[in-house]
């Protein structure tokens, strides 16, 4: 487990402008949370070294593209044991559809939420995919109406 970082003030703020724009200049960030640019740099190479920032990306819009369908999929297993678990995982991080997985406690083992075109693409991503993945039992398939709020920022 990862020991918790002890953030200052100026380390917060650097964190909420980075969340919401990567592609700051350094200098430009700098003067936004009040700071010289060499302290900043500093700063954002010890963050990095600790494991607070992960790599830089651009979030794309999935409607933009023709990703439509966004679908929260439950997942329960035939069984639990490593190497069950393990396959499964290593399926779900080598499907691009899939936005993120989470092993849940409780009545379901995973939740995953997908991103397709259609509803064609999410039953090929069901039946000839997930489902055929030895270890999965049951799946339900909830279906989003619209994104109400869709953010990667988390609070500091």
């Amino acid at each position: 487990m990862m020991e918790k970082v002890q953030l200052d003030s100026i380390d917060r703020k650097l964190l909420r402008v980075l969340q919401r724009r990567a592609d700051i200049s350094q200098a430009a960030l700098a003067e936004e949370v009040g700071s010289s640019p060499a302290s900043c740099w500093r700063r954002l190479k010890a963050l990095e070294e600790a494991g607070v920032l992960g790599p830089t990306v651009r979030l794309l819009n999935p409607q933009a593209i023709g990703k439509t369908l966004d679908v929260v999929c439950q997942v329960r297993m035939k069984a639990h044991d490593v190497e069950s678990r393990s396959a499964f995982e290593s399926f779900i991080v080598g499907r691009e559809e899939v936005m993120e997985c989470l092993s849940m406690s409780g009545e379901w083992d995973y939740q995953i939420r997908v991103t397709v075109s259609d509803m064609a693409e999410y039953e090929d991503f069901l039946m000839r995919r997930l489902l055929a993945q030895p270890a999965v039992a049951h799946s339900a398939s909830h279906f989003a109406l619209k994104r109400i709020k869709s953010t990667t920022a988390i609070a500091v």
